[in-house]
């Protein structure tokens, strides 16, 4: 019994890092129409800024949490002025083909400047070691990890539901022609919640770095299984990402545990069982009504 709440846990921290990204992922699209192919690469810029601020400048986890999310929005912000939006009133392939090019264009440069080595990050010291409970023996950054993501997405929901400026997000990620007909200048909002779902990627790099490799390519299959999560919890669907998210964390990690061989797989297995029973997704239907 022990081990499984662990691998609970576990699935809960990683569920974290998908939720976080895939709610960015889902405001984008929702406002947008735009599938960011580059989410994964600005997931894998997050985790790599964050050590390179400790390597260079000596700045910690606790530091790295909030200004390298500021700096990821600021490049969301330059990335939606400069680039996409000259594409957004074509085909969406377009920005499709755009942010897969941004996505080659950042590992390369990561490589260029770092190698392929992974770069190390350590765990903070305050979250390092275990956390005894009775039998139990939980790992500390994974309990603040899943606590953290959690509020995260909390806080968004509250900021999306209880004011008024993420009404009208989340108006026009819900149906961006009605809210245009009903006088909602969305255009106005595109800027800020493209920067928001790409610091919401950044975000959750900072938080993979002392678990995962910290390296150029860590983002690659990050992405593939981010588009699982979006697709099982319904694309565009604001609350199906945050859910589908920490679903997939537990399928991955009770997969790991018990079916290591197939670990990955059953994620696919999910999100084919998912489209099968309900084609739009876990809630992307009531999201639409």
């Amino acid at each position: 019994m022990s081990a499984f709440i662990q691998y609970t846990l576990q699935g809960l921290a990683n569920g974290g890092f998908y939720a976080l990204s895939a709610l960015g992922l889902a405001v984008i699209f929702g406002v947008l129409g735009v599938v960011n192919f580059s989410h994964g690469a600005c997931y894998m810029l997050g985790a790599v800024i964050s050590a390179v601020l400790l390597d260079q400048l000596g700045l910690g986890f606790w530091v790295a949490l909030p200004l390298v999310t500021v700096l990821m929005f600021g490049f969301g912000v330059l990335m939606e002025r400069l680039l996409v939006r000259w594409l957004l009133k074509l085909d969406p392939l377009y920005n499709f083909l755009l942010t897969f090019g941004i996505t080659l264009f950042l590992v390369d440069l990561v490589k260029r400047q770092y190698g392929v080595s992974s770069l190390p990050y350590p765990v903070p010291t305050q979250l390092q070691g275990r956390l005894e409970v009775g039998a139990l023996a939980l790992s500390k950054y994974e309990l603040f990890v899943a606590g953290f993501a959690m509020l995260v997405c909390l806080g968004v929901w509250l900021l999306l539901t209880k004011t008024r400026v993420g009404m009208i997000v989340r108006a026009s990620t819900e149906d961006a022609e009605r809210s245009r007909a009903l006088g909602i200048n969305v255009g106005r909002w595109v800027t800020p919640v493209f920067g928001f779902g790409i610091a919401l990627a950044g975000l959750a790099g900072v938080l993979a770095a002392p678990t995962r490799s910290v390296n150029a390519d860590m983002g690659s299959f990050f992405i593939i299984i981010l588009f699982a999560v979006v697709v099982i919890g319904g694309l565009g669907s604001i609350l199906g990402a945050v859910v589908a998210g920490f679903m997939v964390g537990l399928v991955e990690a009770y997969g790991q545990a018990y079916a290591p061989a197939f670990a990955q797989v059953l994620i696919f297995v999910l999100m084919a069982a998912v489209i099968l029973v309900r084609p739009s997704g876990l809630f992307g239907r009531e999201e639409a009504a």
